[in-house]
């Protein structure tokens, strides 16, 4: 059971994940050719460049640690409500707003949202990762954090942990991206996986979303929504 969960996640958290460069994951992102969700947000509510850092633009200065304690918390993966339709209408305001079509958005969610592990808990330093009635534990401890340069102009955060014990199904590796850049409890993040943190760090395409546990299909939407 517990080869078959590390299958699943490392097969999801970097199967798109593009070859480990020698360079550090700042260089690395500065020269992708691509952009990740940071992006994407940040061009559906704006093009204001001014300092704000939910959208992407802030200084380095204003980066601060932060402890597992912002992300404590019972989560659910929203993949599901991509893909029984609850979240059709969040496709169809984005294409209000931004450059694709609703199709075109789905897609593209598609693809970010794409995971098995369909929730996750948090407390102190252990996470708890859950694929239907498989889970896989681990005790974890900050890594630091990598500012991350996008080509469209705009910056994202990494928050880092590593693996310092427990199950071998349980990544080494993981990375929160939430928007927030400096200690303050998240109300959803998108999360990174893997054995290793460089590669992980190139992982653009694919960012498992999750939002609070007790929230149903309605107050999902709405949040989404709000968001």
């Amino acid at each position: 059971m517990q080869k078959n969960f590390a299958r699943h996640l490392g097969a999801l958290a970097l199967g798109t994940a593009l070859a480990v460069a020698a360079q550090t994951g700042i260089a690395m992102a500065e020269t992708a050719a691509k952009h990740d969700h940071a992006h994407d947000h940040a061009h559906d509510h704006s093009h204001d460049t001014e300092n704000n850092p939910a959208k992407g633009y802030f200084e380095d200065a204003q980066v601060q640690p932060r402890d597992l304690s912002d992300w404590e918390g019972d989560w659910q993966s929203v993949y599901p409500y991509l893909a029984d339709g609850t979240l059709d209408p969040v496709m169809e305001h984005k294409a209000e707003h931004g450059d694709k079509t609703a199709e075109e958005y789905r897609a593209y969610y598609e693809t970010g949202y794409k995971t098995d592990v369909d929730r996750i808990t948090i407390e102190g330093n252990r996470f708890d990762f859950y694929r239907g009635e498989e889970k896989a534990s681990g005790e974890y401890e900050s890594g630091g954090y990598e500012i991350l340069n996008y080509a469209k102009g705009n910056r994202g955060v990494r928050f880092i942990f590593e693996k310092v014990s427990g199950d071998e199904a349980a990544p080494k590796i993981v990375q929160f991206s939430d928007h927030i850049i400096a200690p303050q409890k998240s109300g959803h993040f998108h999360l990174y996986w893997g054995d290793d943190r460089a590669a992980v760090l190139e992982e653009l395409t694919n960012w498992p979303t999750y939002y609070p546990s007790n929230l149903d299909a309605d107050g999902i939407l709405h949040e989404m929504l709000a968001h």
